[in-house]
């Protein structure tokens, strides 16, 4: 089964960047997006051959998640069940006969980190919410999760000490969520792999040089490790200032 992430950063703008190029090519049997920047209703495309589930953030043009999906999940849920976090569309949970697949984006902390007790106080309901999902079966989270874990995670990790997206306390938020049963793909296939980033800044020609940050992740719960085949960066494909991340289940 692979599953594909991708950070659009507004899907509308995506779509005449080469999205479907990637979906062709691709064929993710389900397709998670984060910052779809749109209500369904704005937008006259199709995706045949997927179902397609919405979440939506109150505010036009901000946020929001969606997942596509080739077959019917027994279940969706949108969101946390906290209107403070559930109105900018940030979750939704697609279960799935085996496991149930969580797309995310996280709040980012912003310049001065002004959210940073925003994005915080998310991650400890994020934690708590997912706990409650694996009671139920094996969760594996995906999405823009807004955080370099660790110094071979970004380009310039020493300059960026302290910035949003690489704080301690966002960085150590990370690390309880993944003792808290998670696995991050990525680097369980490839642990000591540099230079591989999912997201560029738009200044200073910074994907051509190649000057990134590993911010969107799938994070597998322990308990699928036997059926993890590969984990993807897909930084072939244009469209965001994201790439798409992928996972393959078998």
């Amino acid at each position: 089964m692979k599953l594909i992430s991708w950070n659009v950063n507004g899907l509308r703008a995506c779509m005449g960047k080469g999205f479907l190029d990637m979906l062709e090519a691709e064929q993710p049997d389900a397709l998670c997006l984060q910052e779809t920047k749109m209500q369904r209703e704005q937008g006259d495309f199709a995706f045949p051959g997927y179902r397609e589930y919405w979440n939506s953030a109150e505010k036009k043009g901000y946020s929001g998640t969606a997942v596509f999906s080739k077959t019917e999940p027994l279940c969706v849920e949108y969101g946390m069940g906290d209107p403070e976090y559930d109105r900018e569309g940030r979750v939704i949970a697609a279960e799935y006969p085996s496991f149930i697949l969580v797309t995310v984006y996280t709040p980012n902390s912003q310049r001065g980190l002004e959210r940073l007790g925003f994005r915080m106080r998310f991650e400890d309901e994020l934690r708590d919410y997912l706990a409650k999902l694996r009671e139920r079966k094996p969760v594996v989270v995906c999405g823009d999760l807004n955080v370099a874990h660790r110094p071979i995670d970004l380009k310039h990790d020493k300059s960026n000490i302290g910035n949003a997206g690489y704080t301690y306390e966002e960085r150590g938020k990370f690390s309880e969520l993944l003792a808290s049963g998670f696995l991050d793909s990525f680097r369980y296939f490839y642990p000591d792999r540099d230079d591989a980033y999912s997201w560029w800044s738009y200044m200073h020609n910074s994907r051509q040089n190649n000057t990134g940050w590993r911010i969107d992740y799938f994070l597998a719960d322990a308990r699928l490790a036997p059926r993890l085949k590969d984990a993807m960066i897909l930084s072939q494909y244009p469209g965001s200032d994201h790439c798409p991340v992928g996972l393959i289940l078998e």
